[in-house]
């Protein structure tokens, strides 16, 4: 539950007008005389209650309750016992760089923040980084120049990231790069949100904070980069892996 926890922290406001409006509808219900009126003003106010149910239903699978932060579907694609250089590029939230080198302490593993996301500037990133510290050794990066050389690194690893870079020509640019220091037979892992129906079903307007498919598979395939991979994590998710 610690990540729908910091999912309510960050959406309250939004959680809390949610709330106020559909009890204003509800309220608003008993003082008009036209029964469309009345039922239309009751769906609309329980339909706001379900969807901030929804949402926050689906970050829990997502987040607390799926293989997104555990990597193990990466069975037969990756080897951490046998990997020697990876990098993990976050966006201000890292709950995985200190599992990572617990696990293997012998991954050389370096943690990339995105210089500028939009999450530095939220009110709850502070609350966040007590909850999961950030790496000591974590570096920031801006996109379109990653500080390592080229074929040096076999996993470069995105989770809920790369949607931080908001300029298209930026992502393929970043893309570029991370096949400059990729090493031949190396993987990029990007696991997403996608801009698609049943995220804006369960999200509503929170759907338009990420990409759809196809912008993805613009900005991969003109940075010379292949899907190898395209896995469902859950409903709300996928996991690409990307190779040269």
């Amino acid at each position: 539950m610690k990540i729908t926890k910091l999912v309510i922290l960050f959406n309250y406001q939004k959680i809390l007008l949610g709330i106020i409006v559909s009890g204003l509808l509800f309220g608003l219900s008993f003082w008009v005389n036209s029964d469309l009126v009345i039922l239309i003003l009751r769906i609309l106010s329980g339909l706001i209650i379900l969807n901030i149910i929804a949402s926050l239903v689906a970050s829990y699978v997502l987040y607390d309750n799926s293989d997104l932060y555990e990597l193990n579907n990466l069975k037969g694609i990756v080897d951490w016992n046998k990997t020697e250089n990876a990098i993990l590029v976050h966006a201000s939230f890292d709950p995985l760089s200190k599992r990572l080198e617990d696990k293997y302490p012998n991954l050389n593993l370096t943690v990339c923040d995105i210089f500028g996301n939009r999450h530095e500037q939220e009110k709850g990133i502070e609350t966040s980084k007590r909850v999961f510290p950030p790496n000591p050794k974590e570096i920031k990066i801006k996109p379109n120049t990653l500080p390592f050389e080229d074929q040096s690194q076999e996993v470069i690893l995105a989770i809920t990231a790369l949607h931080e870079i908001l300029d298209h020509n930026q992502r393929v640019l970043f893309f570029k790069e991370a096949k400059r220091i990729l090493k031949d037979g190396g993987v990029i892992i990007v696991s997403e949100q996608f801009r698609d129906l049943t995220n804006f079903i369960f999200f509503n307007i929170g759907a338009f904070h990420f990409l759809s498919q196809k912008q993805w598979r613009r900005a991969i395939s003109e940075a010379g980069l292949k899907i190898f991979k395209n896995k469902k994590i859950t409903l709300f998710a996928n996991m690409l892996i990307l190779k040269k």
